[in-house]
């Protein structure tokens, strides 16, 4: 699998409790992020008005290049 860098900046509180959390589970800050960032968007998929509001957005784009391509 590909790996895209992507850079994050948080409050510095934030950064050093993530470091401390990794060290006390025995894994990188990186990991952590992409373990939380998983949990996140599985909790998203189960979100069925923000599904909904996603369709909308996307009819939405879907009109608006539908324009732009006559």
């Amino acid at each position: 699998m590909t790996r895209k860098p992507t850079t994050i900046r948080m409050p510095e509180d934030l950064a050093e409790t993530a470091d401390v959390v990794a060290r006390g589970r025995g894994i990188s800050v990186n990991a952590l992020v992409l373990d939380a960032l998983r949990a996140e968007l599985e909790r998203v998929k189960r979100d069925k008005k923000f599904i909904a509001k996603l369709h909308e957005l996307a009819d939405r784009d879907k009109e608006i290049l539908d324009r732009l391509a006559e």
